[in-house]
């Protein structure tokens, strides 16, 4: 597990500082994208490394394993716009006024959401978070504890992208997004369980928490300060939300042990 780690670290935040560096628009995206596909990667890699040709065949038909119980994909589509529309309840409540809202329709979230579920870097990511890393941590930490480790590390992952490269997280808070990513991974993490080891649906809430988070904007318009805690209320509401959710998730996945078919599969790497 610390290969994996140490890799998905060491190559990605690489591609993303060269991509930074690098003058020829083309060349700056094909480097970002490899970054972002990098722990699909080297889950691929290190499945086949130890597990051959069958571990990687198996970890690959958890993206297509879509025959669960229709509550889990709702459970996917709406969970994080669930928080927001609740956050602008309680903002509402504690302020008197709205919140701003987000101008992007909601079947254009919708439509983005399943597209890039299909072909985003959600794909890769969950390939190496969900497919690879979870079930290995899980077997020395158990769900819960593997959940909450996992989200800082994933989080961790991000912490160029609020240096550099020029997008919506430069500048913004990254304790904040630690908090939020961690307890994000405790949700995706149930659903994983709940699901059978359903990568196709942790891949559906990780596409919908990116496509459906700015319902209600949480980042601070302008913001310069990456080690700063935010000030914005709507973040803030959006912790304590996710955290609530989290806890219930982690009661609940306290006594859960890793799905017999996946156990079998996963070696300790």
């Amino acid at each position: 597990m610390a290969l994996f780690f140490f890799l998905a670290y060491a190559i990605t935040w690489g591609l993303y500082f060269a991509a930074n560096a690098a003058s020829a628009p083309g060349l700056r995206g094909l480097l970002f994208y490899v970054g972002v596909f990098t722990p699909g990667l080297l889950a691929l890699w290190l499945t086949r490394r130890a597990d051959g040709s069958p571990g990687v065949v198996a970890l690959l038909q958890r993206l297509v394993h879509w025959r669960v119980p229709a509550r889990w994909y709702v459970f996917a589509l709406t969970y994080i716009a669930t928080i927001k529309l609740t956050v602008a309840l309680l903002y509402r409540a504690v302020t008197g006024a709205w919140p701003p809202f987000g101008d992007v329709a909601w079947y254009v979230m919708l439509a983005a959401t399943l597209g890039s579920t299909l072909v985003g870097g959600q794909v890769a990511e969950e390939l190496g978070w969900r497919g690879y890393a979870l079930p290995r941590l899980a077997m020395r930490f158990g769900f819960g504890g593997a959940s909450l480790l996992l989200g800082v590390l994933w989080a961790g992952w991000h912490l160029p992208l609020f240096f550099i490269l020029g997008g919506d997280t430069v500048g913004q808070s990254f304790p904040l997004y630690v908090l939020q990513v961690t307890a994000l991974s405790v949700a995706i993490a149930w659903l994983y369980l709940k699901t059978q080891g359903s990568l196709l649906l942790t891949m559906l809430l990780h596409a919908a928490v990116n496509n459906t988070k700015d319902i209600v904007p949480s980042a601070v318009p302008g913001a310069t300060q990456p080690w700063a805690l935010s000030t914005s209320l709507v973040a803030w509401l959006t912790v304590v939300l996710l955290w609530i959710a989290a806890a219930c998730f982690l009661v609940d996945m306290r006594k859960q042990a890793l799905p017999l078919p996946l156990a079998r599969r996963v070696t300790a790497a």
